[in-house]
């Protein structure tokens, strides 16, 4: 198998130490460059933690970096903002990316899936890479279709900044595509304190929870008459998300289109 040439965006976050590594312990993948936010014009050899990445430059501006680099994938773990200029910018250079950033909103996925169209190169978005997640979501989505009054409680460290998350967002959809929408509780309900009942969407319920110690968690509750049901799906390390950055990589390089969500990658 050819090499696939990457670059990563935020190398020096959990994620992307992760993704650093994972592309070094991967035969076929090679690490052309990396994107930060400051130490323009070192190597990545140079910084703490990575005196074993040899001849690997570090850039602070993607246009220069992807005009003096030649890659075939752009790997994103930065911020929504960041992550959408990276994005649009690598497909408007033929470079295809793969980006594990929360965040986005519809008007941004049907921009670069406008940008994918006219280039006719691939780009996957995903709110969760951890496989075990992408399963969890897909069986949400078929217990929905018996179980109608769904809540879901998503649990994050307490350094991440978008609430409720990408995957519980992403579950909120996919649950919606298969059941009819319900105004969940009591019609005469009252929040006695404010943002008790959390965030509304198509009429369930999702929580938000953020405290040290945790990394990414989340379990979807059904009730129905006499019974409830639990799925529930637990990532303890930022390793955990590798093995679906390793699938991404690799199904990007065969698509046309923008994929949201890794749930549609797998068979």
């Amino acid at each position: 198998m050819k090499n696939v040439k990457i670059i990563i965006a935020g190398p020096r976050g959990r994620m992307g130490k992760e993704a650093v590594k994972l592309v070094k312990d991967t035969e076929h993948f090679e690490l052309a460059a990396v994107i930060d936010n400051k130490y323009d014009g070192m190597l990545l050899s140079d910084l703490e933690g990575f005196q074993d990445i040899k001849n690997v430059p570090v850039y602070t501006d993607i246009e220069r970096c992807l005009q003096n680099v030649e890659a075939d994938v752009l790997i994103d773990l930065t911020t929504p903002e960041v992550g959408m200029l990276h994005a649009r910018t690598a497909l408007e250079h033929n470079v295809r990316p793969v980006v594990g950033t929360t965040g986005f909103t519809k008007a941004n996925l049907e921009e670069l899936n406008q940008v994918c169209r006219e280039k006719e190169i691939g780009c996957i978005i995903a709110p969760n890479f951890a496989l075990g997640a992408v399963l969890m979501m897909k069986f949400s989505q078929m217990a929905a279709k018996y179980f109608n009054d769904i809540e879901i409680i998503e649990l994050h460290h307490d350094q991440k900044l978008d609430a409720p998350s990408g995957t519980a967002l992403k579950t909120a959809e996919m649950i919606a595509s298969s059941r009819e929408p319900k105004k969940q509780g009591h019609p005469n309900e009252k929040e006695t304190i404010n943002g008790a009942r959390g965030a509304e969407y198509d009429g369930m319920h999702i929580h938000s929870v953020r405290l040290p110690g945790l990394v990414a968690h989340q379990q979807v509750l059904f009730g129905s008459d006499g019974q409830t049901l639990t799925i529930r799906h637990d990532s303890y390390n930022r390793a955990s998300f590798m093995s679906g950055v390793k699938v991404a990589v690799e199904t990007v390089l065969t698509l046309n289109t923008l994929v949201y969500g890794l749930e549609n990658i797998l068979e």
